[in-house]
């Protein structure tokens, strides 16, 4: 019996992931660096200590990942402020599950970028824990961001499900030995691979009902 559910944030809550491509980029190419093709599919599900050296080693911004990090998250910040691209049906798949299930977020994001998302869809107080993976030792596709926020649900892996739409993210659930829901991003696509871990697939927040949640 499923009795939680950790929900990730970006491309499951918020449509983000064109944003953090888009911020990444600009400062990238403000500051001299070797942006391409595939830097922000290698970032995605990294913890931002992660992401930060990434930018810092392989794009080669000369600030350091502390820096890359402060900056990048305040112009996130102050796109979030002019308009918060939440997915459709999101929310109300949040307020739906809600009654039914301790709710966390395992989120790649830093925390104040989380908080702001959860605050300004309100729906921050439904959420019993939240964790960002700058907060635990690895990030996705490691277990450690879902592993800690069960672990402060006070839930077992085997009565939790995750709802995720990366490959990154469905790996690190999977690893945790939770039920699996994938919501695939239809910008950067989970690969064939990864959607086989996942329990259940899904193609809008909308079909995020109780009853697909416990299986």
């Amino acid at each position: 019996m499923i009795d939680a559910v950790v929900f990730d944030l970006d491309g499951v809550i918020v449509d983000s992931e064109q944003i953090w491509d888009d911020v990444r980029e600009r400062l990238a190419k403000e500051r001299g660096g070797r942006w391409h093709d595939g830097a922000q599919a290698a970032m995605m599900g990294m913890s931002s200590p992660e992401w930060s050296a990434y930018m810092h080693e392989e794009i080669g911004l000369p600030e350091s990942p502390a820096e890359i990090n402060d900056e990048v998250v305040r112009r996130m910040l102050d796109r979030y402020a002019e308009r918060l691209p939440l997915i459709d049906g999101a929310v109300d798949a949040v307020r739906r599950l809600a009654p039914e299930f301790r709710l966390g977020v395992a989120s790649s994001s830093n925390r104040p970028l989380i908080e702001s998302v959860l605050e300004h869809a309100g729906v921050a107080g439904l959420f019993d824990a939240v964790v960002s993976s700058e907060e635990v030792a690895g990030g996705k596709p490691a277990p450690d961001v879902y592993l800690e926020a069960m672990r402060r649900l006070g839930a077992e892996p085997a009565r939790t499900a995750a709802i995720e739409d990366s490959a990154n993210g469905i790996r690190a659930a999977r690893a945790a030995g939770m039920r699996v829901l994938a919501l695939p991003n239809p910008h950067y696509p989970p690969a064939d691979a990864a959607l086989a871990l996942a329990d259940a697939v899904v193609s809008a927040p909308s079909e995020l009902t109780p009853e697909l949640v416990r299986g």
